[in-house]
């Protein structure tokens, strides 16, 4: 039988998922945050889907650039960078806005632009693995591995959203020193079973979270640990938390902000330096790998425009031989699963991925993705092999529609300032 493989309709649903108060050196996660759903369905009625940022300006690219979509070939991957760039983008309002979503460095028009593309990608590489009868990872070039390791993703975090604030209540309760940081992360292999674990730091001054990581390497001996401030230390702080902790971090992650701070970090320390912020796109590499700047790439499909890109991504870090593994935003199961598709078909894959998906108690699959051991076990169905609950999408797009704009645009400082009036977005070096 023939497939049409006509794009006949794309659909775009912007929803808001509960967040828990999970804190970074920007300040705390919103109880809501943005996610954008992209349906790609092919003229025989099969559909794709897709996930990436749902905040306004993802979404005032992604609604025209839809558009362009409908009448052409789903299998026409490499059109979709070029149509992308015929969608005109407003950079003074993307320049203007402060990027506290993924605290990934500087953005810019072309970086939302892969943003978008790599949900629209997603999308289209599902729809034609279920009109071939193929997996994801067969069409990206077949699997080399079964299962794709995670880490535990921890993060200094408040028992609740401040009071009188509408949220979903969760069960991790607060972690805000190192015992509680201890808790969160028997509470994380008790539940998911994970072996390594990344704290996210920036939070408090680098003794407190020397001291957390510490507390970490006695609890799980021998165990991978990491370290992430966002770029909030100074070159001298960092060298100082490298350190005290280099014996017990399998690397240090963008402990100083931008390429040139990093490169003098590594200079001068032994502890591996990874990065999402100073190298998330491919005009950015050269800088970086001839400096020295950076051992691991944390790559996210996200940010590099989709699966292809990712894989583009791993091909060159091999050839200079910097290590790869892969960064996490709040994101949910259509995501987790394409991060697990194109994950099992990079080689040198040595580190296990980052994964925000526990923190995530909504989703809009009909069933979750499952970790066993902290693995995820890749799926061969047709396509990303995850199937849309409709009901709940159509919850979770009326809790966007019913908001009266203050979530739509995640921002993290902002929810802050509702329990601290008076927070300023710290400046960098924080310490």
């Amino acid at each position: 039988m023939t497939r049409d493989l006509t794009i006949a309709a794309v659909r775009l649903t912007p929803i808001l998922v509960a967040d828990p108060p999970l804190l970074n050196t920007q300040g705390v996660h919103q109880p809501y945050t943005p996610r954008l759903i992209v349906e790609v369905e092919t003229a025989d009625g099969i559909t794709g889907l897709g996930e990436t940022y749902g905040d306004a300006k993802y979404l005032e690219l992604a609604r025209p650039f839809a558009g362009k979509l409908v009448g052409r070939q789903v299998s026409d991957l490499g059109a979709l960078f070029l149509l992308a760039d015929e969608v005109a983008v407003d950079a003074s309002r993307v320049l203007g806005q402060v990027d506290v979503g993924g605290l990934r460095g500087v953005q810019t028009a072309d970086k939302l632009r892969l943003s978008v593309v790599s949900g629209f990608e997603v999308a289209c590489l599902d729809a034609l693995g279920k009109a071939l009868g193929l997996p994801v990872h067969a069409l990206l070039g077949g699997k080399v591995r079964d299962t794709v390791e995670y880490s535990a993703y921890l993060f200094y975090k408040w028992a609740d959203h401040p009071e009188g604030v509408a949220s979903e209540k969760d069960d991790w309760g607060a972690a805000v020193d190192p015992a509680g940081v201890v808790a969160q992360a028997r509470a994380f292999t008790e539940r998911y079973g994970f072996t390594s674990f990344k704290l996210k730091g920036g939070v408090f001054p680098p003794e407190e979270e020397i001291a957390a990581v510490k507390a970490l390497a006695d609890a799980f001996p021998g165990h991978p640990l990491r370290l992430d401030p966002n770029g909030a230390w100074s070159v001298e702080t960092s060298l100082k938390v490298a350190a005290e902790l280099g014996d017990v971090l399998e690397y240090l992650e963008d402990p100083a902000l931008g390429t040139p701070a990093m490169a003098e970090v590594a200079a001068r320390t032994g502890v591996p330096l990874a990065t999402n912020m100073c190298v998330t796109t491919f005009a950015e590499i050269q800088e970086a790998f001839t400096k020295g700047a950076v051992q691991v790439v944390l790559s996210d499909h996200h940010y590099w425009g989709g699966l292809r890109n990712t894989q583009q991504l791993a091909a060159v870090c091999r050839t200079f031989g910097v290590g790869v593994s892969m960064h996490s935003n709040t994101h949910l199961g259509i995501s987790l699963a394409a991060m697990t598709h194109v994950a099992a078909t990079v080689p040198d894959l040595h580190h296990a991925c980052d994964s925000h998906y526990p923190w995530q108690s909504e989703d809009v699959l009909t069933e979750r993705l499952t970790f066993d051991g902290g693995e995820i076990t890749v799926s061969d169905a047709p396509g990303l092999g995850v199937e849309l609950d409709r009901e709940r999408l159509a919850f979770l797009h009326q809790r966007w529609l019913d908001d009266d704009g203050t979530l739509r645009d995640r921002d993290d400082a902002a929810a802050m300032r509702v329990a601290d009036p008076g927070w300023v977005t710290p400046s960098v070096p924080r310490w």
